[in-house]
């Protein structure tokens, strides 16, 4: 079913790799005209081009754009109205793991985390709204983790932090609705997906990725770790109006690991 986005205009951040970058492609396959956003502006110049190089010259745009900085995000929402001609999809996709126990994560690791994984997020909404309202029918979708839903104690400012982002998301979608707004929000939580991270969890331990895929895999009950096009397609749907009555909800992708 092609064009399940047509005419529609995205902000992406994190675009330059892995979740972002997939995501971009989707919606520009399915209609939509794509700001690609990343702190790594050379990469989310190469998500525009490639996207461009397949659908036509003038979908997809870049800008380089540190999320926690709220001049960046001033200046990311100008070119999307310049370049895109307006704004009705917000993917706060950008996002860090946070190393570290409650005993050995720095207050630093702790911080820096929460400025990428929240106020990002909290920017990103904050900025977005005004001109989402002149671009209605509007989605905002917020990348989580599975990890903002399960604690483990390894990881506490990680899971911290996107369960803010899950809650977050909430709030926004409610004042939305409050105010009278076609507009919806809600968060995607995934668990391990085949990106650039996993390579470095593999480097950080001085494992194989084969290795470090199968360990991952065993913990999931669909017996594998999930592809970046399969949260994409999460992404396609919360953006499209087939999800026209879904808002302030969390959807799930992550192989029946929060079941058990």
């Amino acid at each position: 079913m092609a064009g399940r986005v047509a005419g529609k205009r995205a902000l992406v951040t994190g675009a330059a790799q892995g979740l972002g970058a997939q995501a971009a492609t989707t919606l520009a396959r399915e209609g939509a005209k794509v700001l690609c956003a990343d702190i790594n502006g050379e990469g989310a110049q190469a998500t525009a081009d490639a996207i461009n190089e397949e659908l036509g010259a003038g979908t997809a745009f870049a800008i380089t754009h540190d999320v926690t900085d709220p001049d960046q995000w001033d200046a990311a929402i100008e070119r999307a109205g310049d370049k895109l001609g307006g704004l009705s999809i917000l993917l706060n996709n950008a996002g860090i793991g946070v190393r570290g126990n409650i005993e050995t994560c720095t207050l630093e690791e702790w911080r820096r985390g929460f400025a990428v994984n929240v106020d990002s997020v909290f920017l990103g909404c904050q900025k977005a709204l005004p001109l989402m309202k002149d671009n209605q029918p509007g989605s905002i979708i917020n990348i989580s983790s599975i990890a903002g839903l399960i604690a483990s104690d390894t990881m506490p400012g990680y899971n911290a932090s996107k369960a803010a982002v899950w809650m977050l998301s909430k709030s926004v979608a409610l004042y939305c609705a409050k105010m009278g707004w076609n507009i919806r929000c809600n968060s995607i939580h995934p668990t391990f997906v085949d990106t650039p991270i996993l390579d470095g969890i593999g480097k950080n331990a001085g494992l194989d990725k084969e290795v470090v895929m199968g360990k991952l895999a065993r913990q999931i009950p669909l017996g594998r770790v999930g592809k970046p096009q399969e949260i994409a397609d999460g992404v396609l749907f919360l953006a499209s109006d087939e999800s026209s009555f879904m808002t302030a909800a969390e959807l799930r992708l992550d192989g029946g690991i929060s079941a058990m």
